[in-house]
This record gives C-alpha cells, sequence and structure tokens, in this order.
C-alpha cells in the first residue's frame, strides 16, 4: 500500500511520536495515578494554547479551498471554546487551582515555542502549513488516547480529558485533518514537512517540562 503524506511525516518523526504518546505523563494520565501538582502544571501550560490553537484555526478557515472544510473547523473551534474551555475550568476548581494561581505561573519554554508555532503557521496563510501543525497537536493525542485502558480513571479530571481526544467527534475531525493534509501537502512539501517536524518535538518537549519541574 502506497504510504500517504502524513504517514511518511509521521514516520519520518516516528522515534518523538513515539516518546510522546508513550510518554510518563501520559500512562500515569491514563492510569488516573498522575500526581494532583503534575496535572495542575500540565493543564494550566495546555490551558494557555487555546488562543493561539483558536487563531490556528481561524488560520485554516481563512486559507483552505472549500467551504465544506470551513464549517468543519468552525464546528471544531466551536467545541475548542465550549466544551474544551468548561472542562479546564472545572478540572481547574477541583484540583485548587485559582485564576490568580494560574495568572502566576510563567509560560514554560515549549509553551511559548509552541505558541508562537502556532501563529506562524497562522500568519503563512498557507492551508498546507496550518494543517501540518492542526495534524500533529491533534492527531498526537488521539494517537495516545486511544491507548487509554478501559475503564478509565474515575477522577473526571483525568477521565475527560481522555475523553476528549478519543470520542467519535474527535475521531472524524482527525481523519478529516488527516485527509486535506495528504490532499494538499505534497504541492507544498517542504514547508508542510518543516512545520510538522517542529511542532512533533515541541510536543515531546512539553510532555517532558512537566515531569523535569
Amino acid at each position: 500500500m502506497t504510504e500517504t503524506f502524513f504517514e511518511c511525516l509521521r514516520r519520518e518523526c516516528a522515534a518523538d511520536w513515539a516518546d510522546a504518546t508513550g510518554h510518563r505523563f501520559v500512562r500515569e494520565l491514563c492510569a488516573g495515578s498522575i500526581a494532583d501538582a503534575a496535572m495542575a502544571r500540565y493543564l494550566v501550560q495546555d490551558h494557555r494554547f487555546l488562543d493561539a490553537f483558536l487563531t490556528l484555526l481561524g488560520g485554516a478557515i481563512a486559507s483552505t479551498d472549500r467551504f465544506e472544510s470551513r464549517l468543519r473547523f468552525g464546528r471544531f473551534a466551536g467545541m475548542v471554546s465550549g466544551d474544551e474551555n468548561d472542562y479546564f475550568l472545572r478540572a481547574f476548581a477541583a484540583l485548587g487551582v485559582s485564576e490568580a494561581d494560574r495568572a502566576a505561573v510563567p509560560d514554560s519554554a515549549p509553551t511559548s515555542g509552541f505558541q508562537a508555532l502556532m501563529r506562524e503557521a497562522a500568519a503563512t496563510r498557507a492551508y498546507p502549513a496550518v494543517l501540518a501543525v492542526l495534524n500533529v497537536a491533534e492527531g498526537l493525542y488521539l494517537d495516545w488516547a486511544m491507548q487509554a485502558p478501559r475503564p478509565l480513571p474515575e477522577n473526571f479530571v483525568h477521565a475527560e480529558w481522555i475523553t476528549l481526544h478519543d470520542n467519535p467527534f474527535f475521531c472524524d475531525f482527525v481523519a478529516f485533518l488527516r485527509n486535506e493534509f495528504n490532499r494538499v501537502g505534497p504541492q507544498a512539501a517542504d514547508q508542510a514537512r518543516e512545520f510538522f517536524h517542529r511542532a512533533v518535538k515541541l510536543e515531546l518537549e512539553f510532555f517532558n517540562e512537566i515531569h523535569d519541574t
């Protein structure tokens, strides 16, 4: 079977991709054994992505060549702005992390790097570049979430973060992202490859930061 463009780039980053999807943070989250302090550190930093991520989705809406694709991105942006943001707020409350506490924590280096990468991709106004980052940000999360054993952890902070990244709506969206990337990515292969590789490295650095802190 012929390798798709997405599969080719993921293979090129196979070691980092595997290290991220099998990371200690992921294993402990899926087992429900992760320390509250580590989960709080992770969520504080991950919540910082929302603004840049919505900018990236806006870039996808602006640069895609299909109306149907704009509708898909719009629906996904609504989910991120609604259900996902609501999860963060409930999780912060459960973990005892106040708004003041969150504001006092600086961005980690990987957080700053990923925010900058998302905004850079959006600013290119190039659909393949935007899709490269989206396919890493969403595809890598689907890959690790699908590995979670059942039943899921009892704590909703753990269980809902997993199900947010492994449910029919999300799976369908990731499949859409891969199909779009395979359709237009080869037209700007060098640019797409650069953004894809940088995004995978930042994902791994982000997970490493949680346990190195």
